[in-house]
């Protein structure tokens, strides 16, 4: 993947859904939360969409 499109810092609820509906679009993603497990889980739990999402 050559960069992400669009940038989203917290993966909270509503950031977690937004950034998985983001790439479900077609859109590639980077995410960043300070709690670095947090995105682990999130990547974890991403599935098929995992391959659009930067973290």
């Amino acid at each position: 993947m050559s960069g992400s499109q669009i940038g989203l810092i917290g993966l909270g609820t509503m950031g977690a859904m937004l950034s998985l509906n983001i790439a479900e679009k077609g859109f590639s993603i980077s995410v960043f939360n300070r709690t670095v497990s947090k995105v682990d889980d999130f990547m974890a739990e991403a599935g098929d969409l995992a391959a659009r999402i930067t973290p």
